[in-house]
């Protein structure tokens, strides 16, 4: 999959789901649930234990179509390692521009955590092409707006603060697609599946 469909892909979704986890078992059956909601993008994150095994069982035991990226990735080889095991996309914390260096050597996107102009100008600078605006919590969907008077180009994809309640605020401001935690990624199986029916017709009825 080249670097624009998977930019396309996460686009039309309009959510990212930040898989945390115990275990390898429970971000497995995180990762089941939202993919049963009809949620096939995820980011499984490096703070789960055995992350590198989590992936290579996803890949198995997911259909084909599950668009799956590495997130919580803070420095270049760890990035290395997740695209060497089938990550589509990188998420981090923070902009690091060696990590942005990387992706761009395998056109792989990469979501880097900004919050200042700052920061998204200096991580544009470097190829970012999907701002992760992290804590969205932080700021709220009116920053979105205020970000895009003087950066109407950058495309933004908050998270953290992202919920049912106000998901279709966001979009409503014109972000990119939204990342969603424990909001979403908690509960049972059942329950993760019932969620992400839920976010996927709010971002259907806020995009109308």
């Amino acid at each position: 999959m080249s670097k624009l469909e998977t930019l396309n892909r996460i686009h039309e979704l309009g959510i990212v789901p930040v898989v945390r986890g115990k275990d390898e078992k429970q971000a497995i059956e995180y990762c089941k649930g939202l993919v049963e909601g009809g949620i096939n993008i995820l980011e499984v994150t490096f703070t789960i234990p055995n992350a590198i095994e989590v992936f290579k069982k996803l890949q198995e035991e997911l259909p084909e179509d599950t668009l799956i990226g590495a997130g919580t990735v803070t420095d270049p080889i760890t990035a290395r390692l997740a695209i060497l095991n089938g990550a589509k996309f990188i998420v981090s914390p923070a902009f690091d521009k060696n990590v942005a260096k990387l992706c761009n050597k395998y056109q792989i996107p990469y979501m880097p955590g900004c919050i200042t102009p700052t920061e998204i100008l200096e991580a544009l600078s470097y190829g970012v092409d999907i701002i992760k605006l992290f804590p969205g919590s932080l700021t709220g969907p009116s920053y979105v707006k205020a970000i895009h008077g003087p950066i109407p180009y950058v495309n933004i994809m908050p998270t953290g603060g992202v919920s049912l309640e106000n998901v279709e605020e966001w979009f409503k401001v014109g972000v990119y697609a939204v990342g969603a935690g424990s909001n979403l990624v908690k509960g049972t199986k059942e329950e993760i599946s019932q969620k992400s029916k839920q976010y996927l017709e709010k971002i259907r009825k806020a995009r109308q």
